[in-house]
């Protein structure tokens, strides 16, 4: 292992870049996901790992965690991020959310798309960044990075195509269920998609074990509050 510290930021670059890809050595492919918290719709994961040919170009400058870009400058970036990196997309259904958790679903996301990028791309990485604290079983060395969407330029490219690819799929579903605004809330519990909740009840799309989808399965609204008598 290099001495380098993951810390240090590249000169003339704010946010993330490449120390701690860089201090791990190897192969490093970065992870992140998207979608924990909505009612609606999967979660998803993109592994993204990023060829020594291609570390210098100029697009790597612009990428930072998902959440500090706005939705246009996203849909710019994913087209020269998945020129330049082997990538892959994984999802975990509402279904899958339901039976394991939404953390262990994560982590079959993220297991998802790394399968997917090895076999698609014939890359073996020696490690895999993954943003957040807990370190997920994979066939190769695991280093969770705290905010690592704003530290590795690996995970914030993942965490680029993640969002972009779940927007999408969310902005499509709601073509077919147009009362829930998912393509302005992405699933969130926001005020209009509760509402819409009570109004049209829910779809096959809603994760039936977060709590104000059950509760409206169990009470009629999503505002009732689960009794805590035994």
């Amino acid at each position: 292992m290099s001495s380098k510290s993951p810390e240090k930021v590249s000169k003339g670059k704010r946010g993330p870049d490449f120390s701690i890809e860089r201090s791990a050595g190897g192969l490093v492919c970065g992870l992140d996901e998207v979608g924990r918290a909505p009612l609606a719709g999967a979660v998803v994961a993109a592994c993204v790992f990023i060829p020594e040919e291609h570390l210098k170009k100029k697009i790597w400058m612009k990428v930072n965690d998902s959440k500090a870009l706005t939705r246009g400058v996203r849909e710019e970036l994913v087209v020269e991020i998945r020129e330049y990196s082997s990538w892959a997309i994984g999802e975990a259904c509402p279904r899958e959310i339901e039976t394991i958790n939404i953390v262990q679903a994560s982590f079959l996301a993220m297991r998802r798309a790394f399968d997917g990028m090895c076999g698609q791309f014939g890359v073996q990485p020696d490690m895999a960044l993954i943003d957040g604290h807990i370190r997920p079983k994979f066939p190769c060395a695991v280093q969770a990075v705290v905010k690592g969407d704003a530290r590795s330029v690996s995970i914030a490219a993942a965490s680029i195509i993640a969002k972009v690819h779940r927007d999408r799929m969310l902005t499509e579903m709601a073509m077919t269920h147009p009362h829930y605004g998912w393509e302005r809330n992405v699933g969130y519990p926001t005020t209009e998609h509760l509402e819409a909740i009570d109004r049209h009840g829910i779809t096959d799309h809603h994760r039936k074990t977060f709590a104000p989808v059950r509760n409206f399965i169990e009470f009629g609204s999503v505002h009732r509050q689960l009794s805590l008598a035994v």
